[in-house]
């Protein structure tokens, strides 16, 4: 029923028998033979280094649009050489935005370029305290379908493949950011440094409003506090970018069209809590308070809030802020408390901007949480954010009286002097109880601290601790010197020492 099948000759050359004569079948053979050994002394001997040759401490270059992208080398510890920022930018917004950029980029010393969507006119003076700029591919070619969003922000998804593109040297790190971002580039290398750039990761924030981070994500960094991403995954990024801008085309923002890419890759955001999207509207003190124990990486929106400083401009306000923050980076807006027994007051110190009193005991607990003196960014409402707030007291003797920075000046080189200077609300009113007279006296606080070790942000955060110096004297002026927290020790309001 079935026919019978001949035996199968393995030989992979036995088609070649029915059309070439046996001699010449022996000469392919030794040919074959001839060329896999050659081969095999070439790739024995020869000096060429091979792209699959594996090297330590460096990422294996690869091919992207036939260009051979530049290989990272981490035989040194990461620095701002290491960084290239991409900002978004656009003509329309630069004369108004430039500002903030000026008061962090360093000419010859930061690297990147704003990203504008049109040349600027011939008659235009670039300002050379600015970055140089460069001008967006043209993306009408680009699916947006956002009913509420704007196409710009395909225009500038796209900054991080274009500055990718650029093949400039010694890159570790693609950082994104706004016009109106204000980068604290000392911390930010700090952050990135704790990270091995040559694996991929992606680092970044989340808004602080909760409803922006349902309506857009909890799983992406907001491209308004700034997000980096390390060379190899902006290497893989690179390849499918176009691609997924098209695919994510009901998208809104820049940010959520580069993290949906990144989650086809896999790989999530490792969040950092000195990004600051400012995702809040009316004053940001409360939270600029009661900073967390990270360093200060960046900060955004300042042109949609109150001024950060009283009786100064936005722009001014962060001239101020910046001004201190090169004085001791590390150390800036970081939180502190302490005790004073004898008058039973609580004094929270949040260095370089403000130091708040309390004419009672206040647990640790809540002069950690912040005073809810902003609204969410979309809705105006009283919450809820990411983190904890608590409220404001209309009742005078339930608030605390707030100082906010003077001055500051460096002591034997060392060490810094912050003076913070007792501020009044117009139409404010003073508690009348008979506790708070002595408090009330208080016009200055005067801040001692040695300078910041930023290897203290490569251990496990610890709130540095602080203690009121001239206890027994305190008049018009307090003494505070803000240290590192001895062994067992703890910010705790108790008078007596407890006992088991």
């Amino acid at each position: 029923m079935f026919s019978t099948r001949k035996t199968i000759n393995h030989d992979p050359f036995s088609f070649l028998k029915i059309l070439v004569p046996p001699t010449i079948i022996k000469a392919i053979y030794l040919c074959f033979v001839a060329s896999v050994v050659s081969l095999i002394l070439y790739f024995a001997f020869s000096n060429y280094s091979h792209c699959f040759t594996q090297h330590h401490n460096v990422v294996v270059p690869t091919i992207f649009n036939h260009r051979t992208i530049t290989t990272v080398n981490s035989s040194d510890k990461t620095n701002i050489s290491h960084i290239l920022f991409g900002i978004g930018g656009s003509l329309k917004s630069w004369n108004k935005r430039r500002h903030y950029i000026d008061l962090w980029w360093k000419p010859n010393v930061t690297r990147g370029f704003v990203w504008l969507d049109q040349k600027p006119s011939s008659n235009m003076t670039w300002p050379e305290t600015s970055p140089a700029y460069k001008v967006s591919a043209d993306t009408s070619q680009f699916k947006y379908s956002c009913w509420y969003g704007s196409r710009s922000a395909i225009r500038i998804a796209r900054i991080v493949k274009e500055s990718f593109e650029l093949g400039l040297e010694n890159i570790r790190w693609f950082v994104m950011g706004d016009d109106d971002t204000v980068f604290f580039t000392d911390n930010l290398v700090t952050v990135l440094a704790k990270y091995n750039h040559n694996e991929m990761y992606y680092i970044g924030g989340n808004s602080e409003s909760v409803e922006q981070d349902v309506l857009h994500s909890y799983t992406m960094a907001y491209g308004g506090g700034g997000f980096a991403l390390s060379y190899p995954l902006a290497a893989e990024l690179v390849r499918v970018l176009d691609g997924c801008i098209d695919r994510y085309d009901k998208f809104y923002g820049s940010d959520q069209k580069v993290q949906g890419c990144l989650s086809e890759i896999g790989v999530p955001v490792t969040k950092e809590l000195g990004f600051h999207q400012m995702d809040i509207r009316g004053s940001p003190y409360g939270l600029l308070a009661a900073h967390p124990v990270a360093p200060l990486v960046s900060l955004h929106h300042f042109d949609y809030m109150e001024p950060m400083f009283p009786n100064l401009t936005r722009i001014d306000s962060v001239r101020k802020l910046v001004g201190v923050y090169k004085m001791d980076p590390g150390r800036t807006l970081q939180h502190s408390f302490c005790y004073d027994l004898s008058r039973n007051w609580s004094v929270s110190v949040s260095w370089g901007y403000t130091v708040q009193l309390y004419p009672s005991l206040v647990t640790a607990k809540m002069l950690d949480t912040a005073l809810e003196t902003f609204h969410t960014w979309k809705s105006w409402k009283l919450g809820p954010y990411t983190f904890n707030t608590r409220s404001v007291s209309s009742d005078p003797c339930k608030r605390p009286l707030v100082y906010f920075l003077d001055r500051v000046e460096s002591v034997d080189g060392d060490e810094t002097l912050t003076v913070y200077k007792r501020y009044v609300q117009k139409g404010e009113k003073d508690c009348p109880q008979r506790d708070y007279i002595p408090a009330l006296e208080v016009q200055f606080f005067n801040v001692s601290a040695s300078s910041f070790n930023p290897n203290l942000w490569n251990k496990a955060p610890r709130r540095q601790c602080c203690e009121i110096v001239n206890g027994g004297e305190v008049k018009s002026v307090a003494q505070i010197k803000v240290r590192g927290c001895n062994r067992f020790e703890r910010a705790t309001p108790v008078k007596k020492v407890e006992t088991l």
